[in-house]
């Protein structure tokens, strides 16, 4: 039987463009012009996942979404412009329970072929999340959103690092991390002695909004990385979206992060492979521990078989706290995995790290 996904959009031209992708791939599609019409549709059918608009009329994406995961859970994907201005309700949304955010496509037949595998990957790893997984993330964001609101912290109190880092935290995570990232943000001392370097896959507008919002729930500065900025202990780095996140040792013997475009064709941009790769030209294996979680696809696996093959000790979320179990499983399957461990025990992990 088709899969079931309900399209969400104020716009007849995308809710045409998106359901003909969808139903040309398999799905049995069903439509809502607004977000009213979405809640009333999600109440009288389970859908597989639901693609939303954020921005409206009646009622806008977020309030849906807020209404849906509350009354009748179900995977969200945003559909979003990926403008600025759209990104602190799509972060809003994650935190709400949304899965991830893809590119409303173009106005023209071209924006369509330019955004569709996207959209058919990110609808198709939604629509296989278990009814499970699904509420324990809904959890995970209460608690996230809850865990902020009693511990936000203004910028103003932190002390910047001045102490180079000659250890750090690899992290990569995609679809069902953000709310994880806020997390261990969250959990690391003011005095955590390493730096953090995190790769999560978000469009290019999107990662200085999220490293602000991570900021705020952090005891450790949290910076959007910046081509040629030193890596300080006490700090965490987000990789800019758009470009990857490599590193450089100087001749004083100071790291520094460079933001690169790939001589090699990549999906996700950041990528975490990237990211685990460079590190092992600058870094001790000893002296890195790599973290992979939650994702669609395979970014990270052949990297932290670089890393574990070169004695770095690697950590993956197992299958029964992944929201999606397709990075962290690729990983174990190619034997880049130290440690298969659940959420709960990775943040210790983390934490704990010497």
């Amino acid at each position: 039987m088709a899969k079931k996904i309900l399209v969400v959009d104020d716009s007849a031209l995308v809710r045409k463009q998106l359901g003909s992708l969808l139903e040309e791939n398999g799905y049995d599609v069903e439509y809502a012009k607004n977000g009213q019409v979405a809640c009333d549709k999600a109440m009288d059918v389970q859908y597989n996942a639901i693609t939303m608009d954020i921005n409206m009329p009646v009622m806008d994406g977020i309030t849906a979404v807020k209404h849906i995961m509350k009354e009748s859970p179900t995977p969200i994907v945003m559909v979003s412009s990926l403008t600025t201005e759209d990104a602190g309700p799509t972060m809003e949304a994650l935190e709400l329970g949304a899965i991830d955010c893809v590119a409303k496509p173009g106005t023209s037949n071209l924006g369509l072929r330019n955004t569709a595998d996207d959209i058919l990957s990110y609808v198709k790893s939604a629509s296989r999340i278990p009814r499970r997984r699904l509420e324990k993330r809904i959890q995970d964001a209460k608690r996230s959103l809850t865990r902020r609101d009693m511990s936000t912290r203004e910028s103003s109190e932190k002390v910047e690092s001045t102490t180079p880092a000659n250890k750090v935290v690899l992290i990569g995570s995609s679809t069902g991390g953000p709310g994880l990232l806020e997390e261990i943000c969250a959990s690391l001392p003011s005095d955590y002695p390493f730096a953090v370097c995190i790769v999560q896959h978000m469009p290019e507008k999107f990662t200085e909004s999220f490293a602000k919002r991570l900021d705020r729930s952090s005891n450790l500065k949290v910076h959007e990385a910046s081509n040629n900025q030193a890596l300080m202990q006490s700090t965490v780095y987000l990789a800019k979206g758009g470009k990857h996140l490599h590193f450089r040792k100087k001749v004083s013997g100071k790291i520094v992060m460079r933001l690169e475009d790939s001589n090699e064709k990549r999906f996700f941009t950041p990528s975490v492979d990237e990211m685990f790769m460079s590190a092992l030209d600058v870094f001790e294996p000893k002296n890195m521990l790599g973290v992979l979680l939650t994702g669609i696809g395979d970014d990270g696996a052949d990297g932290m078989v670089e890393l574990k093959n070169a004695g770095t000790h690697t950590l993956a979320e197992s299958e029964e706290t992944a929201t999606v179990y397709g990075m962290p499983k690729e990983a174990y399957l190619r034997g880049g995995v130290s440690e298969k461990l659940p959420f709960s025990k990775i943040l210790e992990k983390i934490s704990r790290y010497r």
